[in-house]
């Protein structure tokens, strides 16, 4: 009897400590979960506060380059996609942390690639700013200078063309009697003889020239042979006196044209005005006096 007791009491000595052994066993475990199953949310977070770095880092990419925008429109959903399946993720394991970091790295790797192309087209478009304002400036200046080589040329071709315009000196008109004498009396007055040289002038256009003379009586009207005698001078057609072609060859050229007053009217008394004409441009101006 007291062996079948002492048997017992060891059985349940033994049982005691397997007991024992195993609570400790379940408690060390229990531990241990526990501890994995927090770094696995502290893992958890971790991603998950990095994914929302990442979503604020894409958000500020910007470019005007329309095949880049695509491209990080697709990254941002990734990025979006990711941090909504792992906030909705409940239980976490191991193999979810190491996929989930494995996405992390690739999202912020192609990231950094977006920064380096997006920077590399900010720089190249500042270059290109740069040669397009440079381009301008050398256009402008071009413009600038090509309108003050217009502006001299003009310059130039018309000191030219005053400087071709005939010049005449020593200009003079008299009334001649009968005998061909100067008189100052009208009513002796046959001829009137505008007398002139036409200076040298080498950059006048030689050849055969009209010279044109409109005298101008005393009472402001003008002596004409004919309405038909006419001449161009600026944008007008104007009447003239009386006229001459000589040929001009660049050398002094004296000048005598007459206006004939035998078959007209007796002249009157007073202050005549000569003007000369070639060219279309009005060489020269004077008076005479009858009494």
């Amino acid at each position: 009897m007291k062996a079948k007791e002492r048997r017992n009491n060891i059985i349940v000595i033994a049982l005691a400590a397997i007991l024992i052994v195993v609570g400790v066993l379940y408690f060390l475990q229990n531990r241990e979960h526990r501890g994995i199953v927090s770094e696995l949310k502290a893992e958890k977070d971790s991603i998950q506060m990095e994914l929302s770095g990442l979503v604020v880092g894409y958000d500020s990419l910007q470019t005007e380059n329309d095949t880049i925008n695509e491209q990080l429109f697709v990254a941002q959903a990734k990025v979006k996609d990711l941090l909504i399946e792992i906030e909705q993720t409940k239980k976490v394991s191991v193999e979810k942390i190491n996929s989930y970091q494995k996405q992390v790295t690739t999202l912020r790797s192609i990231m950094r690639d977006f920064v380096v192309q997006i920077d590399s087209l900010n720089r190249r478009n500042q270059e290109l700013l740069a040669e397009n304002l440079e381009v301008k400036e050398q256009y402008k200046r071009a413009e600038t200078e090509k309108q003050q080589l217009s502006e001299e040329k003009e310059r130039l071709e018309r000191n030219l063309q005053r400087a071709a315009v005939l010049q005449v000196r020593e200009l003079r008109a008299e009334a001649l009697n009968s005998r061909n004498k100067e008189t100052r009396f009208a009513g002796r007055a046959n001829r009137i003889r505008v007398y002139f040289i036409i200076n040298e002038n080498i950059t006048a256009r030689r050849g055969t020239k009209d010279i044109y003379v409109r005298i101008m009586r005393p009472d402001q009207l003008l002596m004409s042979k004919s309405a038909d005698n006419l001449f161009k001078f600026e944008d007008l057609r104007i009447q003239y006196s009386a006229m001459r072609e000589v040929v001009y060859e660049g050398h002094d050229l004296p000048v005598a044209i007459f206006w004939d007053n035998s078959n007209e009217p007796e002249l009157m008394s007073g202050t005549y005005t000569v003007d000369l004409f070639a060219d279309g441009n009005n060489i020269g101006t004077t008076t005479f006096e009858l009494r």
